[in-house]
């Protein structure tokens, strides 16, 4: 493919010279040091490294141009191609490198702040069970046909989003169809990583407060989230999927009907939802309830807990439905997703406890988690938790005072404190806890908390291990370690002399 194909359509600041417009490009690239010959080097202003810094060894190492917003080095030889939004400008480009496939491809998009990832699994796990080669993209890992990959990011940068779509179509047999589910972060589609996407079905599961550090205000989050509804430069989904019971949700139905171009799938639980649950019974063993949809019922049955997950359930279902799915097929796909990975994950050694594990890190997550905890009959709920540091700090009082007013006990230690000092942290969160009668504990050593909480625990307790979920690390200022609560919490109950009997 010549240098003018690569980058036809795409925002360039200037015409392309004649010889350059001619060059073949083998490859696309915005990491120097995974340059080949022959690639296309895409030069960004990064928060930790300027791409300009590395244009010198990209040219030295065959890239037969760089495009960038920012002006040329002074002494560079090769060709240097300006653009208004490299960002955007990659996406197009990888989008034709690629040989849009997006549109053979279909692509289920998921944004929201809670539930993305319990209902990315569920909706991956409903097409598995109609059959088709899938794929999955998300927080937890990437999932290519049977095949898990690691994830850098939610939603990977444009690039490899394009190539992952192109491995994704050499799966299976050529003449089926392909189905990539993947949740859609506001970064993303702040960033532009999924600019210039067609999508099938865009789905919203709900917003509250996160991410302020980054988008500043609610009112910029939201516009970011619905970016995906609208068509961020490419057209609307052909489907929408809102949750009716969030009122930011509710805000998006002018921007996806407006158009005309979108049909909408209101679920939740109230009266004015489309697509409604109806005779809940919820426990230990999971949930089982009734879908409705205008004369179309039928019973669905999930291991997973909490009325947060028949919302999720809901989604996934309307999911299936956007794709002309069976009742039967979509059930059945319900059913078979066991669980998902640090979302209300119970570690079990036969303690006549709970042990729960869940990646609950924002104040309306962590809320839904121990209302789940309290709707099992819990005798007391203890919650260990806290805060990331780098992050937005005026959810922390918030999250203590979550914590403090649903918990029995609350054990405030440190989450992945990064630059910050795990005490100012943790001072931040016992503003909000101090709000409420809980007793409380300070423990910043998080392996000692989960120790603490799991030694104050007594029979028919629930200990709640909230804010890392599926995590296997913890971020400090000068080192990154591995630590992951489910191992961490397994080790204490067999300290203690707890284990579960093999089948």
């Amino acid at each position: 493919m010549t240098l003018s194909e690569v980058l036809a359509g795409t925002p360039l600041l200037q015409e392309l010279p004649a010889s350059a417009a001619r060059m073949e490009v083998k490859g696309l690239e915005y990491d120097s040091r995974r340059l080949q010959p022959g690639s296309l080097f895409f030069a960004f202003a990064g928060a930790q490294a300027n791409g300009r810094e590395f244009a010198e060894h990209a040219l030295q190492n065959g890239a037969v141009a760089v495009v960038s917003e920012m002006e040329a080095p002074a002494d560079f030889a090769g060709v240097w191609l300006r653009t208004g939004h490299g960002r955007h400008t990659l996406a197009l480009a990888s989008r034709k490198f690629y040989g849009e496939r997006d549109k053979t491809i279909f692509l289920t998009g998921i944004t929201g702040t809670n539930g993305k990832t319990t209902t990315a699994y569920l909706t991956d796990s409903i097409l598995r069970a109609a059959g088709r080669t899938t794929a999955l993209l998300g927080t937890i890992g990437y999932h290519l046909a049977g095949q898990v990959l690691p994830a850098a990011n939610t939603t990977p940068e444009s690039l490899d989003l394009h190539r992952l779509l192109a491995q994704l179509d050499q799966c299976g047999n050529p003449a089926d169809s392909k189905y990539l589910t993947m949740e859609v972060s506001s970064h993303a589609l702040a960033l532009g990583r999924v600019y210039g996407l067609e999508f099938h079905t865009a789905l919203f599961t709900n917003l509250t407060r996160d991410h302020l550090d980054f988008h500043q205000t609610m009112e910029a989050y939201f516009a970011a989230k619905q970016l995906l509804f609208t068509g961020s430069g490419g057209p609307p989904p052909r489907f929408s999927v809102i949750n009716r019971d969030d009122e930011w949700g509710r805000k998006l139905q002018r921007a996806s009907g407006s158009s005309g171009t979108s049909d909408v799938l209101w679920y939740g639980l109230g009266q004015d939802a489309m697509v409604r649950a109806r005779h809940i019974h919820s426990g230990l063993t999971g949930l089982r309830f009734e879908v409705g949809f205008d004369k179309l019922r039928f019973e669905v049955r999930s291991p997973l807990i909490g009325k947060i997950n028949v919302y999720n359930i809901l989604a996934a279902c309307c999911a299936g439905m956007t794709y002309q799915l069976a009742p039967e097929v979509i059930a059945r796909g319900i059913e078979a997703c066991q669980g998902v990975p640090g979302r209300f994950e119970r570690v079990d050694e036969g303690q006549p406890f709970a042990v729960v594990v869940d990646y609950s890190h924002t104040d309306d997550a962590l809320k839904n988690a121990i209302a789940v905890a309290r709707s099992l009959q819990a005798k007391r709920v203890i919650t260990v938790f806290g805060c990331g540091g780098d992050r937005d700090r005026s959810k922390r009082p918030v999250m203590g005072q979550v914590a403090g007013e649903g918990s029995d006990l609350v054990i405030v230690t440190s989450d992945n404190p990064r630059s910050e000092d795990p005490l100012e942290i943790m001072n931040d969160v016992l503003v909000g806890v101090r709000r409420t009668d809980a007793r409380t504990i300070v423990e910043p050593d998080r392996a000692a908390a989960i120790h603490k909480a799991i030694e104050e625990a007594h029979a028919g307790d629930i200990v709640l291990l909230a804010g890392k979920g599926h995590e296997t690390y913890q971020i400090f200022r000068d080192r990154t370690i591995h630590f992951d609560d489910r191992e961490v919490a397994r080790e204490v109950l067999r300290s203690f002399g707890f284990r579960r009997k093999e089948a």
